[in-house]
């Protein structure tokens, strides 16, 4: 599989080259790169009144750039936005990312992953985990998985930043199974 890590607006390199590795040790067999591209983040995907930005709209922006760079010598086959804003999705108050499933384009926030977020010290270990766990998890919607029922899968639903924690950066069993099915089909 290939994977190429897309900062959205300005992202800072050192935590896009951490989610890369984040990526290539889940993914072992991948290629992961960091794209030397900055996609602009849409001002139609801005809500004003909650200072957010709409992450359908910015995914859709990621699937636009796949599909533009697919005529390229290097095919790409998925594409992982990364931003610094905050995101949400309609009927959710916010998101930590979206992805296709299944598809190309996936999109995670690091805006909720800083533990500054919640009046907590900074502490880039903890916060280069959550980025690989969220990054991990949109790539494995991205592979047409589903939310696990296991709390320590990565693919467990985290509706807060404490059920991220709880997680592991990888699949369980079931799941590895079907990431691994996928990967051969593809």
């Amino acid at each position: 599989m290939k994977i190429l890590v897309l900062p959205v607006g300005e992202v800072d390199r050192r935590f896009l080259n951490e989610i890369q590795r984040g990526l290539s040790e889940v993914f072992p067999r991948s290629v992961c790169w960091v794209s030397g591209y900055v996609l602009s983040l849409s001002s139609e995907a801005y809500s004003p009144s909650r200072r957010q930005y709409r992450s359908d709209m910015v995914l859709s922006e990621i699937l636009n750039f796949t599909k533009r760079t697919e005529g390229e010598a290097e095919r790409l086959y998925r594409v992982l936005g990364v931003t610094e804003v905050d995101l949400y999705v309609l009927g959710m108050n916010f998101i930590f990312g979206q992805a296709q499933c299944p598809g190309k384009a996936a999109l995670i926030s690091l805006h909720r992953l800083r533990p500054e977020f919640y009046g907590e010290p900074s502490d880039d270990k903890l916060f280069f985990e959550r980025a690989v766990k969220e990054a991990v998890h949109e790539m494995g919607h991205s592979l047409g998985l589903e939310h696990c029922p296991h709390p320590s899968c990565v693919m467990h639903f985290s509706l807060h930043i404490s059920m991220t924690d709880r997680k592991e950066s990888k699949f369980c069993e079931r799941c590895s199974f079907k990431v691994e099915k996928r990967l051969e089909e593809s």
